[in-house]
């Protein structure tokens, strides 16, 4: 579908995402204005971009702008699979999810995060033909960024590689005793990193990569998880068989997920993988490069 909008050169394209907050407490816009704020209010709008987008590449944020009552976001896409899986998140409502996610973590605060979100190219409001996801990408081709990276974006982004999305920070290392982890963090592979709710975009990229040993995952998400104990994993391969292992691996993820809630934690997606010696598909999914070439 998406190969049907590009006409030949690199593909490119430009849309707006708008943010506002409909709790009352959080006023997203004033929070981006403020300085000690405006880090973390983009590292929420850069993590679910990572999380809709798969990935770190195809994009790049070119300005966050005042758009009162909105906060405004305008992205570059230049690859259209990137921009396609951005659009079918947003569509789904993963995109919203992730934001509030994300917002409630970093913002530490204590009560779901509502938001109202949307998406513009150029004049037209994507929100109104999400269903017609090759229109859309019609739109987001035809409205060409207009302006190179704002220098405050620069900074910003400079920053959360160094925090966030970079490699993740070591703590100071003891011989004889090491430092305890905090609360909010796991370690792989002698990395230090901050632990989240599982994403949608950790679960496509689960059932992408994880093929035929999806049942052994699930086992072993299934020592702490009880919806996934006998006779539960047989029971979703036999009622997903036709599906192909895609469908099952994903409905196993989605099913963690549902009955752990905010328990279904990334660092027990990625113990589970290690267990059953997939450290490369957990290196995928945590977005960080393979051990041997640090």
């Amino acid at each position: 579908m998406a190969d049907k909008v590009v006409a030949g050169g690199p593909w490119t394209g430009c849309a707006v995402m708008f943010l506002r907050s409909l709790c009352p407490d959080v006023n997203l816009l004033s929070l981006y204005k403020a300085q000690q704020e405006k880090f973390i209010i983009f590292k929420v709008i850069k993590l679910t971009l990572t999380d809709s987008a798969g990935g770190l590449r195809g994009y790049e944020i070119l300005k966050i702008h005042d758009a009162d009552p909105f906060l405004g976001v305008e992205v570059k896409f230049v690859d259209v699979t990137v921009c396609q899986q951005f659009l079918e998140s947003y569509s789904s409502g993963a995109v919203r999810q992730s934001l509030s996610q994300h917002a409630c973590r970093l913002l530490a605060l204590s009560q779901e995060f509502s938001l109202e979100t949307q998406l513009k190219a150029s004049t037209h409001i994507l929100d109104h033909c999400l269903e017609k996801l090759e229109l859309c990408l019609q739109h987001i081709h035809l409205s060409q960024p207009e302006r190179l990276r704002d220098e405050e974006i620069d900074h910003l982004e400079q920053e959360l590689r160094k925090h966030a999305l970079g490699p993740a920070p070591r703590f100071p290392t003891i011989i004889q005793e090491e430092s305890p982890l905090p609360s909010n963090c796991f370690k792989f592979q002698n990395r230090v990193l901050e632990d989240r709710m599982l994403t949608a975009a950790d679960v496509q990229s689960f059932s992408n990569g994880v093929g035929r040993q999806w049942k052994s995952v699930g086992r072993a998400l299934g020592k702490s998880c009880r919806a996934l104990r006998s006779p539960a994993i047989d029971n979703l391969a036999y009622e997903y068989e036709r599906e192909g292992l895609y469908e099952q691996a994903y409905q196993l993820l989605s099913r963690f997920v549902q009955a752990e809630g905010r328990a279904a934690k990334l660092s027990r997606l990625v113990k589970s993988l290690e267990d059953c010696k997939l450290t490369s598909l957990a290196e995928s999914i945590l977005g960080i490069q393979p051990q041997e070439q640090e």
